[in-house]
Formats: structure tokens, sequence, C-alpha cells
């Protein structure tokens, strides 16, 4: 699994900070969160094709966090993605209208589908919005000025295959491993190998969680459980936490709560405000209650 930071500001992109994005390389796919304004040529700068992105899981409907939409897309299907590749779109209420205003701006033609997923949650438990054999994604409604989705993904791992006993048990090396390995019982002469025989103690994969726009909130904790790394939005320093209460977004040290809670083994931190020449205060708040916090940065690459 590979993360890469596309854009790392808040409301207003910088020089330095494009709008918020995050790419995720992992399953054979890549997957985006978020799409702010100027995410193509970002994913251009760090070698990602958009025509290879599967799906993207938006938190919120404010600009900062989708108009990068309309360019993407008006991209992938002058670019010839065709109709066998079609791309998924998962957000709040609200998000087929999107879709409607994207397909009404201005005049371009795509051979593709684009699939809006429309997910209702109330913040009182998870959803599973996609699953499959390896991986699955989570959301909960968390707390912004408007409906914000944040989202958890986590590797579905394989208990470890028992070799030895397997072949004790007379299983031979080939394609009955497989099999067994990916749940299935076997016939080896009068008898039946179950998976459960052969294989190890339940792993648990990697977990990702990303907050999208909110305060500190238990649904938040709750999504983010044991995670090996929480993004998590720091827009603010805890001199301007007023402005937080105003425009419901975290300080630094409101995020390294929520990771502490959280009991996550990574705090990376985004959203930046661009009122913050100097990053090193907001860095120091969130260390102080969770030390290993790093501050993201466009282009930011982590392996997991």
């Amino acid at each position: 699994m590979e993360l890469t930071f596309l854009g790392t500001s808040s409301a207003v992109p910088s020089k330095y900070r494009n709008h918020p994005s995050v790419a995720l390389k992992a399953f054979g796919e890549i997957i985006l969160f978020d799409c702010g304004e100027g995410t193509q040529r970002q994913l251009t700068n760090v070698k990602i094709s958009p025509m290879k992105i599967d799906k993207i899981f938006i938190s919120h409907l404010h600009g900062d966090h989708i108009l990068g939409l309309p360019g993407l897309i008006q991209s992938m299907g002058f670019r010839g993605r065709d109709s066998e590749n079609p791309l998924h779109i998962y957000g709040p209420i609200g998000i087929k209208n999107i879709k409607k205003a994207i397909f009404e701006l201005g005049h371009f033609f795509v051979d593709f589908p684009v699939i809006i997923h429309e997910i209702e949650n109330t913040g009182m438990t998870t959803n599973i919005i996609f699953e499959n054999d390896e991986y699955a994604v989570e959301c909960i409604k968390t707390h912004h000025n408007i409906n914000n989705l944040s989202y958890s993904i986590y590797e579905k791992k394989k208990p470890r295959f028992l070799r030895e006993k397997a072949i004790e048990l007379g299983v031979k090396p080939g394609p009955d491993f497989g099999k067994l390995h990916n749940g299935h019982s076997v016939e080896i002469g009068d008898n039946i190998i179950k998976p459960e025989e052969v294989l190890g103690t339940p792993r648990s994969g990697s977990k990702i969680v990303y907050s999208g726009d909110t305060i500190h909130c238990e649904e938040m904790i709750n999504l983010a459980k044991d995670a090996d790394i929480l993004i998590h939005e720091s827009t603010y320093k805890d001199k301007d936490i007023d402005k937080t209460v105003n425009n419901a977004h975290s300080t630094a040290s409101q995020a390294a709560k929520i990771a502490k809670e959280a009991n996550v083994s990574q705090l990376i931190l985004t959203h930046i405000s661009t009122r913050y020449t100097s990053i090193d205060d907001l860095k120091q708040e969130a260390i102080e209650i969770f030390e290993n916090t790093e501050i993201a940065y466009d282009y930011l690459n982590l392996e997991i």
C-alpha cells in the first residue's frame, strides 16, 4: 500500500499546498480521497495516471474537496477511457447533483460510466460501503458545518497457510494449497481437509483512516480505532481555537487527542490553513499529545 498526498491546504490553495486530495495505490487499484481543484495536475507531477483511478471517496461538498472532479472526468474522456472502465464516486447526499452539474459544465464527451454512490449515515454507527475479498471501506458521519463523511479502508489479510501441517494431512503442494488458503475444503482420498485445519490464527491487515473536515468527536475516535495511519485535518493552531469552533474544524492538538484515544500507530496532519507560514508550532502542539505525528506536504509519499 502506498499513500501520496496530492494536496494538503485548506479552503484556499497556496504556492506550496494544493487543495485536498490523497491517492492510495493498493489492491491493484488507485483510489482517491477527495478531489480538490488542481488534482489532475498534481497526479501528473507524481506520475500517477488518472486513467487508472477506480474509485473516488468524497468527504463533503465544499468546493475545496470537489472542484477537481469536472476537469479530471473530462480529461479521462478526452484520453479515451472506455465503457469497460467505470469510475465509481462515493459521497454524501447531494453528490448526484454534483454529477449533474459536472455533465452540464461545458461541452465534452465521455464514453465510460460515472457511477455515483450516495451514502446515508446518521453517525450512530459505521457503514460498510464497499467490500470484496481483499479490502473493505467503511464510513461514518462526523461533525462539520455540512454533512461530512470520514472513511476507513482496511485490508483483509488471510491467515498464514501452515504448509507443513497441510503436507502431514496428505495435501500435495499445488492447486489444493491455494484452494485451502482461499477457504475451500479439498478431498484427499477418503478424507475432507478443511481450511481451518491448515490455517493459522486470523491476522489484521493494514488500516488507513481519512477524516475529511471535522471537529473532535466520538465518531471519529470509533472509526479510527487501532488504525495504522490516521490522516486528520488540522486547520488551526490552539491559539485560533475560536475559529475552530466557528468553522467546525480541528486544531493539531485535537487531532492528536483523537489519535491517542483511538490507539492509532501514526498521525498525519493535513488541511493546513494558509494563514500559517511556519508549521513547526502546529506539529509541536500535536507531538506533546501524540508523539508519532507528521505534517503532510504536497507529494509526500508513504509506504505502508
